[in-house]
């Protein structure tokens, strides 16, 4: 490596910052606090950190300065390519836990920018996330193509229709019988860059154990096979209902563990509620970008 790319390097404004490894439902999640920095990780910063021994991470939850009163931070999503997601349900309750730590607030207002979110402290490393209204139009998803929604035939792979909603991003999930008839490790990055998705879309299996209960496994976008998917969870909940296949309270079981849908009759808000697991924090230094990023 020439000097100057090494001098590049070591003034990386991330370094010397800390980073929180924490994980919601196993969702593995970096927060990375820049409240008053005035800038935001590049793109090879977020490729870096996600290659870096220990912090390898599904999304990374950058807090920057709100723009409105009452709210206590902005969160810029990143995942583990690089690509920005604008939800993260998983993630959302790290950083409340994060703030919650540092405030004793039991209520906070988060933003991003898919929109504004309401969490609730519901115990100590318990969390309800509002995660607004699903977005079920083609157009809204988005689609490349006129359909209905609730069945979407991609033909591919032995698969059934999926049903699609967006929780903020993308989802297609595919109802089956047993979800180790399909590996989704090899058919996820496929259907993730489906022509039908022109941004991506989160690839979810998902098999009905109750009418209240919900086995599901997650390919996301920019991220790969998951241990958790808060928004993906959020779209299986209201995939099952519209299908009839649950009610609108469901449990939702992920490799990582349990979260707890309410698609809310209401105002057609969905509440997710579930863990949150604090790791470790560590301070950043140069070595971690000054690895070749292809």
């Amino acid at each position: 490596m020439d000097d100057r790319r090494s001098n590049a390097f070591a003034e990386n404004p991330l370094v010397g910052r800390a980073v929180h490894k924490m994980n919601g439902a196993g969702n593995a999640i970096l927060v990375l606090d820049l409240r008053g920095a005035g800038f935001l990780p590049r793109p090879e910063d977020a490729r870096a950190l996600a290659r870096a021994p220990g912090l390898g991470y599904d999304q990374m939850m950058v807090l920057g300065d709100a723009a409105d009163a009452g709210e206590a931070a902005f969160m810029t999503i990143f995942n583990q390519d690089g690509s920005l997601s604008a939800a993260c349900g998983n993630g959302t309750r790290c950083v409340a836990h994060y703030l919650a730590e540092q405030s004793g607030a039991t209520e906070l207002r988060l933003a991003t920018s898919a929109g504004k979110l309401f969490v609730r402290r519901e115990g100590p490393l318990a969390y309800m996330v509002d995660m607004g209204a699903p977005r079920l139009d083609w157009r809204d998803i988005p689609l490349a193509r006129e359909a209905d929604t609730s069945c979407v035939d991609l033909a591919a792979f032995g698969l059934p229709p999926a049903s699609c909603v967006s929780m903020g991003n993308p989802h297609a999930i595919f109802f089956v019988e047993r979800i180790e008839d399909f590996d989704l490790a090899a058919i996820g990055p496929r259907l993730e860059h489906d022509p039908m998705f022109p941004q991506r879309a989160n690839i979810s299996l998902a098999q009905s154990l109750a009418p209240d209960h919900i086995r599901l496994q997650v390919w996301e976008r920019g991220t790969g096979l998951t241990l958790a998917c808060g928004t993906a969870a959020c779209a299986t909940g209201v995939a099952a209902a519209r299908a009839g296949r649950a009610g609108r309270r469901v449990k939702i079981s992920l490799p990582g563990g349990d979260l707890l849908i309410h698609w809310r009759e209401a105002d057609d808000h969905v509440e997710m509620t579930g863990p949150v697991q604090v790791e470790f924090s560590q301070t950043l230094d140069a070595t971690i970008f000054s690895g070749r990023d292809d």
